[in-house]
């Protein structure tokens, strides 16, 4: 018992917490029954849970809009709102469920135009 905490606090020191924190959103998203970014191909209605790592509000090639990345712990999709300046409650680090067709970016990303968006507590 005692060797198995052990081992548990030794790994919990050891890894990256960029990856654990990777694992932890991929998690959710398999849980939630959400599907997984790197899973996803252009033309696909998804559903996505994420955390978004940054906003960019009137984004060049945006048409003044709001771009988003959200990262599930295996990829990064871009959000892209055509026509905002701003959306309450659409800030870095928070945690959203998205639902969208997938679409690309002229760089190859993928991305998701004006998407429906649920903001998780």
């Amino acid at each position: 018992m005692a060797e198995g905490y052990l081992r548990r606090l030794t790994r919990r020191l050891t890894e990256d917490p960029e990856q654990r924190d990777a694992e932890k959103l991929s998690d959710e998203s398999v849980t939630t029954g959400a599907q997984r970014a790197i899973d996803c191909e252009r033309g696909q209605e998804v559903t996505m849970v994420g955390t978004l790592r940054c906003v960019e509000t009137n984004a060049r090639g945006c048409a003044g809009g709001v771009r988003a990345e959200l990262f599930d712990g295996t990829d990064t999709v871009t959000l892209v709102w055509l026509g905002q300046r701003r959306i309450p409650g659409i800030d870095s680090g928070r945690t959203l469920r998205v639902r969208g067709r997938v679409g690309r970016l002229d760089t190859g990303g993928k991305a998701i135009y004006n998407p429906h968006y649920e903001i998780q507590q």
